[in-house]
């Protein structure tokens, strides 16, 4: 099956995008799926930070692949082995394929699933195959998702059916922006009504955050960025208080406001500085917990002995500490009742060929989230 997607040939090139054009637009070669997995049409895929990571080198991945993890699709076929989905379903990708039984899925730590890793990390899917090729030879697999592309093979277990009164552009968004945020949220930190909350970093999976505190019933939600614009957006979404964090007084303003720090503090913005200030804004037996994903050289200096006499709980949070056969559901009833409004974060849809501009607008913070509609573009 020849299809056009999003190819990334080298990591690292220089911004802007539109002229370096780190993605091009090619027709690649999709072989048919194998028994455990399933050929979608894609509907929508939404722009992330985490991609910008891996164009600009942040996160090394093996090229050239096939860029994109936060879609939403529509099964076109299934392979043999695969006999709870069919033809026309509609379905939600997860960038991290769930064997369901290495030790962390056992443990319900399916973001930690060992082998969906592993894959990710070759550019494979989860049975090991690749299903893509291009004139030059094997094309790698991004997160098992691929979404940059009209046609996707994926494993059975990146997919989550979902209900067909779901907007498809909006369906995409719980791929990785809500999974991710919501989930760091109800998951990691375990916020309960009436607790204080602080998101760090508000793009996407940040706002998702505030999103997700809001649903919980926080009673402080307190919102810290450097973009204003996107300091008065979280108000518009639930946030009770906000905060530039350029101000040096920034932390004890926040400590100040919530009485002596809040119960949780989640770092998105992947900077170091930020989830130093996020354990800096956390109170006694609080929990700092940080889902940015810095450069893997970065490194965190904490306070140790606040660890001990104070209680303190520091998490790290990767896809929200999701189960998403679990979670991704859940989240979607919560968007139906309207206590989750994710719609709020798609700031702007078009097609796939403007995909390099629309990555420059998202380094520049000019987007919240950008939906490559597949079907409509």
């Amino acid at each position: 099956m020849r299809v056009r997607a999003a190819i990334l040939k080298q990591s690292g090139l220089s911004y802007p995008y539109a002229q370096s054009k780190p993605l091009h637009i090619e027709t690649i070669t999709l072989a048919p799926p194998g028994p455990d997995e399933v050929l979608v049409r894609i509907a929508a895929a939404g722009l992330c930070h985490s991609d910008l990571s891996v164009i600009n080198g942040d996160r090394p991945r093996p090229t050239p692949l096939a860029l994109g993890h936060e879609a939403s699709a529509i099964v076109e076929e299934c392979g043999s082995h695969v006999t709870d989905l069919k033809r026309g379903d509609h379905v939600v990708m997860s960038f991290v394929p769930t064997c369901g039984h290495c030790a962390m899925c056992i443990d319900g730590r399916a973001a930690l699933c060992e082998p969906g890793n592993l894959a990710n990390g070759q550019g494979r899917l989860l049975s090991g195959a690749s299903r893509i090729t291009c004139d030059d030879g094997v094309v790698n697999h991004h997160c098992g998702v691929c979404a940059f592309s009209e046609y996707s093979v994926v494993s059975r277990r990146s997919i989550v059916k979902i209900g067909d009164d779901i907007p498809l552009t909006h369906a995409a968004l719980f791929g990785c922006a809500v999974m991710t945020g919501v989930g760091a949220v109800m998951n990691t930190c375990d916020v309960r009504a009436g607790q204080s909350v602080a998101v760090i970093g508000l793009g996407g999976v940040g706002l998702s955050a505030i999103l997700g505190a809001v649903a919980c019933g926080a009673s402080k939600v307190v919102a810290v960025d450097l973009d204003d614009r996107k300091l008065q957006f979280a108000q518009t979404l639930g946030a009770t208080h906000v905060f530039n964090a350029q101000d040096p007084d920034c932390v004890q303003q926040i400590r100040d406001v919530t009485g002596g720090g809040v119960d949780a503090a989640i770092e998105l913005a992947g900077s170091v500085k930020a989830f130093e200030n996020a354990f800096a804004m956390t109170r006694r037996g609080g929990i700092s917990a940080t889902g940015g994903l810095p450069h893997p050289d970065s490194r965190v200096s904490l306070p140790a002995v606040m660890m001990v006499a104070e209680e303190r709980q520091v998490r790290g949070s990767y896809m929200g500490s999701c189960v998403p056969s679990r979670d991704i559901p859940h989240y979607i009833e919560l968007y139906r009742s309207g206590r989750l409004p994710v719609q709020s974060l798609m700031t702007s849809t078009g097609p796939l060929d403007t995909i390099n501009e629309h990555f420059d607008l998202l380094h520049r913070g000019d987007v919240v989230r950008h939906v490559i509609d597949m079907l409509n573009g």
